[in-house]
């Protein structure tokens, strides 16, 4: 399997990440992987003119995954050459928000999901908010009835705050709701790196 390689979005990216996102999570064919949220909410996932905002807005970065196809006969500029294409896999938005990274627009194509990419691209976007941004803490919202979901995240270090933000229930953008009880939980992580413990020292005899 060849490796992934990141890269900004930009946006020309766009069309292609609402297609993405909206196969990860809407419709029977988000089924394929186990991040559906088809028994939860129908209609669109993300809406452009979020995405344009995010794609466009100063220390906010949608990063995209990309893997390498089969090599393909390229018709231009060098009819018969074999050209390497990429295909994008995984997408997710890292931005800082007064001060604390946050993490969303989080999608694996379904087919890929449990192999190893959505761990890749959350490492990514701790390493942004981390080392290029110098953030203290990673935070996302979670539909809290998602328990899978938030417990694959407690498995990489986030914790449960506690603290509920109401869905946008009437704001078609965010989606069709399936039931009238969803909200979200803030989950948070610490991106301070700890520092190591001193080698223990070595009695001095006098």
């Amino acid at each position: 399997m060849s490796p992934l390689h990141f890269r900004a979005a930009t946006l020309a990216d766009r069309d292609a990440i609402i297609a993405l996102v909206t196969s990860a999570y809407r419709g029977d064919a988000s089924r394929a992987g186990w991040t559906t949220e088809a028994d939860l909410l129908d209609g669109p996932r993300v809406a452009p003119e979020v995405l344009q905002h995010d794609l466009t807005r100063p220390r906010s970065v949608v990063v995209i995954a990309e893997r390498d196809e089969r090599p393909a006969v390229a018709a231009a500029p060098e009819p018969g050459v074999l050209v390497t294409v990429r295909r994008m896999v995984a997408c997710a938005h890292v931005c800082d928000d007064f001060g604390a990274g946050y993490f969303g627009m989080f999608a694996v194509e379904p087919t890929r999901q449990g192999g190893g990419v959505g761990d890749a691209v959350l490492r990514e976007c701790e390493r942004i908010a981390r080392d290029e941004w110098r953030l203290p803490v990673m935070q996302m919202t979670v539909i809290d009835v998602r328990d899978a979901l938030i417990a694959w995240y407690q498995r990489r270090g986030y914790h449960r705050t506690g603290v509920f933000k109401p869905f946008p229930y009437g704001d078609a953008r965010f989606g069709l709701p399936k039931r009238d009880d969803l909200r979200f939980e803030v989950l948070e992580k610490s991106l301070i790196r700890q520092a190591e413990p001193a080698p223990p020292t070595e009695p001095q005899h006098q």
